[in-house]
């Protein structure tokens, strides 16, 4: 039997900014292989080039050195035309939201599906009334994001990374703005993601309430990668 292709295989990725003396190096000869449909979560210091690692694997950063393959896609060998290929694959939760504040909540979720054309206007709306229903927003979805709470905004976030079934899931601090239930809740609803879908999670986190639903920890100290514990 041929072994399952990672969905995530880096070697050797070294990442840095600025230029001249000016450079500072932020990540030092990683490597990484993700397998479908595992958890795994990256910890570390803030600053250690957690969040640097993640965008680089979403296609938000161009590679400098190293090798890194994202789904079938040469990350280091990729065009452009690759690269949004690429992000509709992938669902990202950022930090800090990047919620349109002009927009309600529905639209903010809605708008994914610009990426998908194939997906008519009432079916994507469907999609995301339902989604934005399994974060418990179902009484907010035409509320604008300028008047949902922190906690509100996250799940938002997190119903937009999700509701175009995306192939791997990349979060950043996905907990960081919710109280212990609602964290749970969003977590068990990517964990039960990876598990029924066999969709990979790769999750940022400080959040020492969610580390059992990992199967595996990672962790970032000073720009290298070493693993740490098995999360179940």
């Amino acid at each position: 039997m041929s072994a399952v292709p990672s969905v995530i295989s880096g070697h050797g990725i070294n990442f840095s900014f600025g230029e001249d003396e000016l450079q500072k190096q932020i990540l030092f000869d990683v490597s990484l292989q993700i397998q479908p449909g595992e958890i795994v979560l990256l910890t570390g210091p803030s600053g250690s080039g957690k969040t640097t690692l993640l965008t680089l694997i979403a296609g938000l950063r161009s590679m400098q050195q190293g090798t890194l393959t994202v789904l079938g896609h040469a990350l280091h060998q990729a065009t452009y035309n690759d690269l949004i290929q690429l992000r509709r694959k992938i669902g990202f939760i950022f930090q800090a939201h990047n919620l349109l504040p002009f927009l309600t909540a529905l639209q903010n979720v809605q708008i994914m599906f610009d990426l998908h054309p194939l997906v008519d206007r009432q079916e994507a709306r469907r999609r995301s009334v339902a989604m934005l229903g399994e974060v418990g927003l179902q009484d907010r979805i035409d509320y604008p994001i300028a008047k949902l709470s922190g906690g509100q905004r996250q799940r938002v976030a997190v119903a937009r990374a999700l509701v175009t079934d995306p192939q791997l899931v990349l979060a950043d601090e996905p907990t960081s703005a919710l109280d212990s239930v609602t964290g749970r809740e969003v977590v068990s609803r990517l964990q039960t993601l990876a598990r029924q879908l066999a969709r990979p999670i790769l999750m940022v986190t400080h959040d020492p309430r969610i580390l059992d639903i990992a199967d595996r920890v990672l962790v970032m100290q000073d720009g290298r990668l070493s693993e740490s514990t098995t999360g179940r």
